[in-house]
C-alpha cells in the first residue's frame, strides 16, 4: 500500500496507514500539534477550523479554503495544507490580514479569528487581483462570530479588497496611529 502523501505549511507528511475517520482537524490538533484552528460545531457551520487547501488542477495550483472539521485526511494526497500557524503570529510578525483585523478591533475572544483570517488569506491566494468587498463577504458566508460582531471584522478586512478604504475616514483612525 502507498502512503498518503500531503503537505502542512510546507512540511512532507507521510501516513503509512491512515486511519479513514481521521479528519484534518482532528490530524492537526493532535498529530502535529497545529492548535491554531479550533473545533467549533464539528459540522461545518462555524468556519472556526477554516484553513486553506492548494492542489495542482489542470496544470495551476488551485487555493481554497476548508472546513478541516469535514476533510477526511484520507482524501488529501498530493495537496498542501496551509494553517493559521504559517501566516503569522504576535511573537514573530503577524499577517497583513491579521494586523488588519486587530487594528479594527475585529476579534475579542478570538476563537473565530483563525478562521476568518483563512477565508480571507484562501480569497486573496485564490485571484491574481484584489477581490471586491462583494467577494470578501462571500468567502466569509461560512465563518461565525458570537462576541465581536460583523462590522470591525469587514472594516478591517475590507482594506483588503478593491473597495477598501485605508482608514474609516475619522481624524483619530485608529489605523493611523503607530503601535
Amino acid at each position: 500500500m502507498n502512503p498518503l502523501v500531503f503537505f502542512v505549511n510546507g512540511k512532507r507528511v507521510e501516513e503509512q496507514q491512515p486511519d479513514p475517520e481521521w479528519n484534518l482537524l482532528w490530524y492537526l490538533r493532535s498529530k502535529l500539534g497545529l492548535v491554531g484552528s479550533k473545533l467549533g460545531c464539528g459540522e461545518g457551520g462555524c468556519g472556526a477550523c477554516t484553513v486553506m487547501l492548494s492542489k495542482l488542477v489542470d496544470g495551476q495550483v488551485r487555493h481554497f479554503s476548508v472546513n478541516a472539521c469535514l476533510s477526511p485526511v484520507v482524501t488529501l494526497h498530493g495537496t498542501a495544507v496551509t494553517t493559521v500557524e504559517a501566516l503569522g503570529s504576535a511573537p514573530d510578525r503577524l499577517h497583513p490580514i491579521q494586523e488588519r483585523l486587530a487594528k479594527a478591533h475585529g476579534s475579542q475572544c478570538g476563537f473565530c479569528t483563525p478562521g476568518f483570517v483563512m477565508s480571507a488569506y484562501a480569497l486573496l491566494r485564490s485571484q491574481p487581483t484584489l477581490p471586491s468587498l462583494e467577494q470578501l463577504e462571500d468567502a466569509l458566508v461560512g465563518n461565525l462570530c458570537r462576541c465581536t460582531g460583523y462590522r470591525p471584522i469587514l472594516e478591517g478586512l475590507r482594506t483588503l479588497t478593491s473597495d477598501g478604504q485605508t482608514t474609516c475616514g475619522r481624524a483619530d483612525c485608529c489605523r493611523n496611529r503607530e503601535y
